[in-house]
């Protein structure tokens, strides 16, 4: 989707300036929240595209003038107000001990499926970021559509995320696409003026991408 979480490469919002040895958590409350939205994830009620959207959801300044884990906070609370997890839970749902719910959250997952299909695109050639502007969650950042780049690795088929973030409740389409690695100089993106060495990698799925001249 078009919105205010897209910030690459957009102005006014001035430079990233990297906080020196900075802390995984700046207070309690936001280990909490990190522990509360992974526990609650591990219900299976929804999946981390669906998570994703939701935070990308909010408001525009309710977003902006959010910190980080208050962005995950507040993605929390609605989709526990969504689903009704309070009032009644869905049938499934049950109370899981802290064990339970460390072994699911410890578990490596991969989003990686079979298919039947072939690559489209191979190391080494060039291809277009589409110009989409989608209504639904997307992973292609804004800033890349339209532009060229090169194909660098191919990543095999994974679960697709603009189909996967279906509204909370819903059967999400888990059919995968192919994902690739595509490079793209600092200049294509941001123009002449850029820094020439700059590159910058996106990994985009097929959907995303056709052939370029």
């Amino acid at each position: 989707m078009n919105g205010v979480h897209d910030l690459g490469g957009l102005q006014s919002f001035g430079p990233v300036r990297p906080e020196p040895d900075e802390p995984a958590f700046h207070d309690d409350w936001e280990r909490r929240t990190l522990g509360m939205t992974l526990a609650m994830g591990a219900l299976g009620l929804w999946n981390i595209d669906q998570m994703r959207h939701l935070r990308e959801s909010l408001p525009p300044a309710q977003y902006l003038s959010s910190s980080y884990y208050e962005i995950w906070q507040q993605a929390l609370e609605d989709a526990v107000g969504t689903l009704g997890l309070l009032d009644d839970p869905p049938e499934g749902v049950h109370a899981r001990s802290a064990e339970e719910l460390l072994a699911t959250v410890s578990a490596r997952g991969s989003y990686e499926r079979p298919t039947s299909t072939g690559p489209r695109y191979a190391v080494g050639q060039r291809v277009r970021a589409r110009d989409l502007n989608p209504v639904g969650h997307t992973r292609l950042p804004r800033y890349a559509r339209g532009r060229v780049g090169t194909v660098v690795a191919v990543r095999g088929a994974h679960v697709f995320p603009d189909r996967n973030a279906v509204p909370l409740g819903q059967r999400p389409d888990t059919a995968p696409e192919w994902l690739y690695t595509v490079d793209l100089s600092g200049r294509e993106l941001w123009g002449e003026d850029a820094d020439p060495t700059l590159t910058v990698s996106v990994d985009a799925w097929e959907p995303y991408l056709e052939e370029a001249p």
